[in-house]
């Protein structure tokens, strides 16, 4: 299945032109991650026929209001559908007392239990690993503490080809062959070569979210050769001045780094108010790196075979 990313909102500061704060669900092997939760998202799952309750885990990259004003409301909508299973909250420090504030006051009490996990968002680390991913914090410069995420997939089994099994071929043999084992009989003898009956794993993916962040070259090195990059581009470069002021990037600056991060793909996202229409965004943006995307709401980027 590889990686999935769903756009539920692209809009920076301002919901406008039928643009949300930024919101994105990540598809991984039918895992959901979320990621950033402007207002609007539980709104945006429910238009695109998403399940809330199979996100198991929610990344915010700062506390700015486009980025997690979403999050108490989808919470609070999780409780009363019944959600019993815990979630992991990941985001900056400061995170999990806004949230436990609001629930005191407001005397709610969750049928789930929040693991919240303060993401330290001066350092590049893994903070989150399971069966097919590993997550890691990319440190951004924006005007408050700033985290981006690294989703790296991790290393696939090998595809076993059926047609070329015994009829009475074990479990346990089929599992050695997807570790990329050879079999053998009980007294250590070859009986079949892994390469005969399997093939290579699929490709693993790599995204990489860039929320809000000035010009930064720095990031560069954490993501080289990621095979989708997401980066802010929240003006063209006639506002370059208002973009730095801001800590924000252009288009075109955002191209500038896919580039020589060596990425695959660039999507382009946390428009400004001030651009009723994107296209000059995309086409500044082509100019210098020709793989470039906008992430428009509905829209859905596939990392697959």
């Amino acid at each position: 299945m590889g990686i999935r990313i769903k756009i539920l909102g692209s809009n920076s500061a301002a919901p406008a032109h039928r643009r949300h704060h930024t919101s994105q669900l990540i598809n991984i092997e039918g895992k959901y991650y979320l990621m950033d939760c402007g207002e609007a998202t539980q709104l945006q799952l429910k238009r695109y026929k998403l399940r809330a309750q199979r996100i198991n885990n929610i990344f915010i990259s700062h506390l700015h209001g486009d980025h997690y004003l979403g999050l108490m409301g989808l919470l609070s909508t999780m409780h009363l559908m019944g959600r019993t299973k815990e979630i992991n909250l990941y985001g900056p420090k400061g995170l999990s007392e806004i949230i436990t504030m609001q629930m005191k006051y407001s005397e709610t009490v969750l049928n789930y239990h929040i693991n919240f996990v303060e993401v330290d968002t001066t350092i590049n680390k893994v903070i989150h690993e399971d069966d097919f991913v590993k997550v890691y914090s990319i440190p951004l410069n924006h005007r408050i503490p700033c985290s981006g995420y690294l989703f790296e997939e991790k290393k696939k089994n090998r595809r076993v080809i059926k047609d070329k099994l015994p009829n009475d071929f074990s479990i346990r043999n089929i599992i050695r062959l997807k570790h990329g084992e050879d079999i053998f009989d009980d007294d250590g003898k070859l009986i079949f070569k892994n390469e005969d009956l399997t093939l290579a794993p699929k490709k693993s993916w790599s995204y990489a979210f860039c929320s809000d962040t000035k010009y930064d070259e720095s990031i560069i090195p954490l993501i080289k050769g990621v095979d989708l990059l997401y980066h802010e581009s929240t003006f063209l470069d006639e506002h370059a001045d208002r973009a730095a002021n801001t800590y924000h990037s252009t288009a075109k600056e955002a191209a500038t780094i896919a580039l020589k991060a060596n990425a695959g793909q660039l999507l382009l996202g946390h428009f400004s108010v001030r651009y009723k229409e994107l296209e000059p965004i995309q086409n500044e943006a082509r100019s210098i790196f020709e793989e470039s995307h906008l992430a428009l709401e509905g829209e859905e980027f596939v990392l697959d075979h």
